[in-house]
């Protein structure tokens, strides 16, 4: 059995990563936190145009018909970048189930992850329900902005209207998986976006003469990172995998990932803003786009503590 992405599957991670390096550097993202909507719309025509929207969704409806396992490094990309999109809730969630197609975009909204992301901008809201799964058009929604951590991340509180599910309650809990995966992969590449930023600045700052990257500490506080992701990400690669096979161990594979995932990302965050010291508290500097975007994604889609509670009702 061959465990590892195949060619193809890279060179369209490597595709996307290259774009996403172009068009969604931290300036846009930076911009993202105080224009209209939150979003980087270049990014996402640019995103639409290359099919990376359609991964999953069904060939007749001009997709690929590919599955989780061609999706997840995508969504690591996108952690990456902390790109001001709602890449998961659209590519992963709504497309694949035929519910939004094209440059359309979805906001899921369910008792775990109640605020809508960027539900202003969507095409249609997603309610993921104990009895279902609701569609409705934006327009019939009612929208009130939140407060959140991470600017670029608008919030919303949302209120539906009385409508039948389109979709059973087998289908509602497919869909909180995918969420919660995607989530846990765009974790991943924020950690790694974290670590490596770290690493070259303590490769260049210097302090008492020499290069802090010299000090023990230092590197015993990234080593550390740097081995919580590398652990986090093979769990998020599985959870795509047994996604993609309907293995019925996939819930409990989903939520070893979004733990520790999010336990990554948190150390990432610790110790890149002990090491950068107090230019990493400053809003100026761009480690705080990806640290509060991990912070706030580490609470989207059921917590830590939520997945580890699953994960110990499975394994009881």
């Amino acid at each position: 059995m061959r465990f590892a992405f195949t060619d193809e599957q890279l060179e369209l991670a490597a595709a996307v990563r290259d774009l996403l390096a172009k068009e969604c550097p931290p300036d846009v993202v930076r911009a993202a936190w105080s224009n209209a909507d939150g979003r980087a719309n270049q990014v996402w025509s640019a995103l639409a145009e290359m099919g990376a929207l359609a991964v999953m969704s069904d060939e007749a409806r001009g997709g690929f018909g590919m599955t989780e396992v061609d999706l997840v490094l995508l969504l690591e990309e996108s952690g990456r970048c902390a790109l001001p999109e709602p890449i998961v809730d659209t590519a992963l969630v709504a497309a694949p189930e035929g519910w939004v197609d094209g440059d359309a975009s979805a906001c899921v909204i369910s008792p775990e992850s109640p605020f809508g992301v960027w539900a202003d901008t969507a095409t249609v809201i997603v309610s993921i329900a104990a009895d279902g799964v609701r569609v409705v058009p934006r327009s019939e929604a009612g929208l009130t902005a939140r407060d959140s951590v991470d600017g670029a991340r608008r919030l919303f509180s949302v209120e539906l209207p009385e409508v039948a599910p389109v979709a059973p309650v087998a289908a509602a809990a497919r869909v909180f998986r995918r969420g919660a995966l995607g989530t846990a992969a765009q974790l991943v590449g924020l950690a790694d976006r974290m670590v490596s930023m770290t690493v070259e600045y303590a490769r260049e700052r210097e302090q008492f003469g020499v290069k802090i990257g010299t000090f023990q500490a230092v590197k015993h506080h990234l080593a550390n990172a740097r081995t919580a992701l590398e652990f986090a990400r093979p769990l998020v690669y599985r959870a795509a995998a047994t996604m993609s096979t309907d293995d019925p161990d996939a819930a409990t594979h989903v939520s070893m990932a979004k733990v520790r995932a999010g336990d990554a990302a948190a150390q990432a965050s610790r110790v890149a803003l002990q090491c950068h010291g107090a230019i990493g508290y400053t809003t100026e500097y761009d480690l705080h786009l990806f640290m509060k975007r991990a912070w706030a994604l580490e609470r989207a889609w059921g917590d830590t503590s939520w997945h580890r509670r699953a994960v110990g009702r499975a394994i009881l």
